[in-house]
């Protein structure tokens, strides 16, 4: 398929600020619904990037994105909202093509390019065939008119005197029906020497054609020719460098962003404190709290861990089964109520518990072990899960079951156990 995007540049506006303008968008999008669109999610704290859009188009598209602050980076604004809105379509290219006109398949660029060329091929054949079918029939009206001049007063006598004048010339010269009908029905004026000139010259040129087209219809190589002479002249009627062929859109690679950045800018960067209670309770309070007292958790429940974190962050739920959930922090509870369990926002089985929680960070090194003592170090951007259902780390049979999971560094590690050893 094919992406089509928006084109778009960077205008300064002065002392250190600018803006970005729309000049071109994607065919079939309709400019107001748009922009209707983009302040939608302007609304709905979607584009945290952008402060502003508006609409200076008059003849030509003018779409005006303000950002939210200078140091905003164009290109990851922009990649947002090729993401969110209609300023990149997609359109899918099948190449399902009746071969020869008869035979439904899915073609290649290279076979649909061939059965093109064959198409041109059998549409040159056929209107050679149906020129040639014309030029014979004027030709054997032109050998009556020059037979007809030939004997001229002996056609005027047979005109004048004869009842059946038709059959008698058919007779006489071995005229066909056409060529007899024709003569009879010709004017007194085409009877001048300069008609008579006239069709002697067109049958010539009819003669001269109708053996070019006969060579043409029997070597393939002079078909072929003719049909790159053909193309040759579409090129210098329709090419890329007339006026009416010119290119009006410019084929290019997308920009190569980093896709956690995109992602970030998609969400509103804000602070809060996710908490996690012993039951598997989950919620994100606003802003950074230093005083956990406050909290309140339902009868029986009470606080497992809490910890700082930004709505764009990932957070990491390691289980006693051995498995990582990752859930987005934007994606949280919000903290009017108790929260939510974990086994709504995602698919964690009822004989499992949470061991930890914490904020992703690609960089680190975990240590995960089981309570009977096994584990091993993995690198955290591999722990992260891509789905509902988490990644499995950890493989535990019961009753062994994951007990902890905590960061790591340098080159030794030290273990207590139980046994005070």
């Amino acid at each position: 398929g094919f992406r089509v995007r928006a084109k778009w540049s960077q205008e300064d506006q002065g002392r250190g600020t600018w803006s970005i303008v729309v000049t071109e968008i994607p065919y079939g999008v309709q400019k107001a619904r748009l922009i209707e669109k983009i302040a939608e999610l302007l609304m709905a704290r979607k584009l945290p990037l952008l402060e502003d859009i508006r609409d200076e188009s008059a003849e030509d598209v003018r779409v005006v994105l303000v950002p939210k602050s200078r140091s905003v980076d164009p290109g990851i604004l922009m990649e947002s909202l090729f993401k969110l809105t209609e300023l990149e379509s997609r359109f899918p290219l099948n190449m399902n093509v009746l071969s020869r006109g008869k035979i439904p398949n899915v073609l290649s660029l290279k076979g649909v390019l061939k059965e093109w060329l064959e198409h041109r091929r059998q549409v040159l054949i056929r209107r050679s065939r149906h020129r040639l079918g014309e030029i014979e029939r004027r030709l054997e009206i032109l050998a009556g008119y020059l037979i007809a001049y030939l004997n001229i007063d002996e056609v005027i006598r047979i005109i004048r005197e004869e009842d059946e004048p038709k059959q008698v010339m058919m007779a006489r010269w071995s005229l066909t029906d056409n060529q007899a009908e024709a003569i009879l029905n010709m004017r007194l004026r085409a009877l001048r020497k300069l008609e008579e000139f006239e069709i002697r010259k067109e049958f010539d040129g009819l003669t001269i054609e109708k053996k070019q087209i006969e060579a043409l219809l029997a070597s393939d190589a002079r078909q072929w020719s003719t049909i790159k002479w053909e193309v040759s002249s579409i090129r210098e009627k329709f090419g890329p460098e007339t006026e009416l062929g010119k290119r009006r859109t410019q084929f290019a690679d997308a920009p190569e962003h980093d896709l956690t950045d995109i992602a970030h800018a998609m969400i509103e960067r804000e602070p809060v404190t996710v908490v996690v209670s012993e039951k598997g309770w989950l919620r994100a309070m606003k802003g950074h709290l230093t005083d956990h007292s406050l909290l309140t958790f339902k009868e029986g429940d009470s606080l497992k861990l809490a910890f700082h974190a930004q709505t764009t962050d990932k957070v990491l739920v390691f289980t006693t089964g051995g498995k990582f959930y990752t859930i987005g922090a934007d994606r949280l509870p919000g903290g009017r109520g108790h929260g939510e369990p974990i086994r709504i926002i995602v698919d964690m089985a009822n004989d499992q518990d949470i061991v930890t929680a914490f904020v992703h960070d690609p960089k680190r090194k975990l240590l995960l072990v089981s309570h009977d003592g096994n584990g091993f170090i993995v690198p955290e951007e591999e722990v992260v899960a891509n789905t509902r259902k988490g990644k499995q780390v950890m493989n535990v049979k019961a009753p062994d079951e994951a007990q902890r999971c905590v960061p790591v560094a340098g080159d030794h590690l030290a273990i207590v156990g139980e046994n005070r050893k």
